[in-house]
């Protein structure tokens, strides 16, 4: 369970007394508190990505610990969920799959044909790829690996999945 406490801004980096008692219940339950603001998600809207980096700063916190961001996070956890990528010349798409899933299963996720027609999955790592800014350069520095059926996909790949019907 995940207990989501709508704080005033001033208290979403260190809570309040209120929340204090809401996170000594949740641990007596083996839940998660997370701390969000609906004005500073308002607000965060509005903001360029640059800005909203300050702006969480001048709260004392970050864009991924706090907020709706970390409330996902929590639930994906919880629920033993995560992502992988799949990018083509017009489309890039986050897929959500069970923790532990093989690249057959993640691939019928997209379509049925995908899993049965399994010949292999062209992986690399999502920070792989923003960190070379290509699929090429990434394959030229040897980081795009060939896996077959038992690889086990995991939180971040980038995928081409490889198939035949």
């Amino acid at each position: 369970m995940i207990y989501a406490a709508n704080v005033a801004d001033g208290d979403l980096a260190e809570g309040n007394e209120m929340v204090e008692r809401l996170k000594e219940t949740a641990d007596k339950e083996g839940a998660a508190v997370v701390l969000v603001s609906a004005q500073v998600e308002a607000e965060l809207v509005e903001l360029e990505a640059d800005d909203r980096n300050d702006f969480l700063e001048s709260l004392g916190v970050t864009l991924e610990g706090c907020g709706l961001r970390k409330l996902v996070s929590e639930a994906y956890d919880i629920l033993n969920l995560q992502t992988y990528f799949t990018s083509g010349p017009t489309e890039t798409r986050a897929w959500t799959i069970g923790t532990g899933w093989k690249a057959p299963q993640a691939a019928g996720v997209i379509h049925t044909d995908f899993e049965k027609g399994f010949i292999r999955a062209e992986t690399m790592s999502y920070q792989d790829l923003v960190d070379c800014g290509d699929e090429q350069t990434a394959k030229s520095k040897g980081l795009l690996r060939s896996e077959g059926k038992d690889y086990v996909v995991q939180e971040g790949d980038v995928i081409l999945f490889r198939f035949n019907v």
